[in-house]
């Protein structure tokens, strides 16, 4: 699972909680973000094997600190109270749900990894590892990716009161992350080190978590102009 993540983030937002986009966008890829982390470490292990399955070259056959399903429920816990502590601190906690839609986007990631995953997901320690495997079925994979995509955003365009031009911005974003898929998806390449990989993984993680604080400025922007 890979920009069906992001379904999630565009989903949880709303006038309600308030819950800066680029945020929810950290919370749904946490648990990413601490297995690149460790990786780099050397802490878990990585291989990238072209052919692994029909739509990931990914083998993390031993990422029981970041992956299983005790440490995901608990880095979830993590993100909400530290999202909880810090808006506590600054005064920019909207909502008392707020930190508990942090916590479950950040555990959304383990159940859209135990559909997409092989079985590497651990139900405790490095033991008794699930996964439905739909990496192995890949047209079947990219239209459930593409289609909680689109679910998520069109949430996000209903729930959310914006101008045209973020709305077109925010369609736009859609577009770009569909063709991100598309490449991860059909596009053959080389595999590259655990290391690079996971470099990657940082690079353009963060790189989607400043283009959505890019664009819900632009609604910012214009909104403050207003009369």
């Amino acid at each position: 699972m890979f920009v069906g993540h992001y379904s999630v983030a565009f989903a949880c937002r709303t006038e309600g909680n308030r819950i800066p986009l680029w945020v929810l966008f950290i919370a749904v890829q946490f648990l990413d973000y601490i297995w690149a982390t460790l990786v780099l470490l050397g802490i878990e292990k990585l291989r990238v094997i072209k052919g692994f399955t029909a739509g990931s070259m990914l083998d993390s056959y031993f990422h029981p600190y970041s992956h299983s399903l005790p440490m995901a429920i608990i880095w979830s816990i993590f993100a909400g109270l530290l999202y909880w502590v810090v808006c506590s601190r600054h005064g920019c906690l909207d909502s008392r749900s707020a930190p508990w839609i942090i916590a479950l986007a950040g555990f959304s990631h383990w159940i859209l990894d135990l559909v997409a995953h092989p079985r590497d997901l651990a139900i405790y320690d490095n033991k008794w590892k699930v996964g439905f495997g739909l990496w192995n079925y890949r047209d079947p994979e990219f239209a459930l990716e593409i289609a909680l995509l689109a679910i998520g955003i069109a949430l996000y365009l209903v729930r959310n009161a914006m101008p045209a031009i973020r709305r077109g911005a925010v369609i736009a974003f859609g577009i770009v992350l569909v063709i991100v898929q598309i490449g991860d998806t059909y596009v053959p390449r080389s595999p590259l080190t655990d290391k690079a990989t996971v470099m990657g993984v940082w690079v353009f993680y963060t790189l989607f978590v400043l283009i959505a604080f890019g664009v819900e400025k632009i609604g910012a922007r214009i909104k403050s102009n207003t009369p």
